[in-house]
C-alpha cells in the first residue's frame, strides 16, 4: 500500500485523530482513518476504504485495515476485509483469548488484494487528488 503509506506522508503521517476524505471524481471518495483500538500486534491500526450508499445506509465497497508497522520502513499489514455489497467480512489475522492467531492463506489473499487495490489507487490519481483539504478533524 505504497500509495496509502505517501498520502499518509503528505498528510503528515500517522497520528491517532487521522481523518482523510479523498474526492477524486468519478471514482468514489477514499476515506482513511485511524482506528480506535489498535491491529492484533498492538500496533496502530488504518483503516482505508471506498464508500457508497444504498438505502441511505453507507456502504463500504470495500474496507481494509492495516497495521503500521515502522520497524525497518514503514509498512501497511492487513488483517481485515470487509464488502458490505457482498456481504463480507474476513479477519486475517486477529487476538482471540489473549492469543494472536494468523490465517495465513486469507492472510496471503489480503495482502495479494492490497497489492492490487493500492495499484489501481495509484493508476486512479488518488495521491494527486489529495490536498490539505482531504484532512479533516
Amino acid at each position: 500500500m505504497q500509495t496509502i503509506l505517501r498520502i499518509l506522508e503528505r498528510a503528515g503521517g500517522y497520528r491517532p485523530t487521522l481523518y482523510l476524505k479523498i474526492e477524486n471524481p468519478p471514482y468514489m471518495a477514499l476515506v482513511i482513518e485511524a482506528t480506535p483500538e489498535p491491529g492484533p500486534q498492538g500496533l496502530p491500526a488504518v483503516s482505508v476504504a471506498h464508500y457508497g450508499e444504498q438505502n441511505g445506509d453507507l456502504m463500504r465497497d470495500p474496507e481494509m485495515c492495516f497495521e503500521l508497522e515502522t520497524a525497518k520502513s514503514p509498512r501497511l499489514s492487513a488483517f481485515y476485509y470487509r464488502n458490505d455489497y457482498a456481504g463480507m467480512e474476513q479477519w486475517s489475522r486477529f487476538l482471540r483469548d489473549g492469543q494472536y492467531g494468523v490465517h495465513t492463506l486469507l492472510h496471503r489473499e489480503h495482502e495479494q488484494f492490497a497489492a492490487l487495490w493500492d495499484h489501481n489507487l495509484k493508476a486512479q490519481g488518488f495521491l494527486e487528488a489529495f490536498t490539505d483539504k482531504s484532512i479533516r478533524g
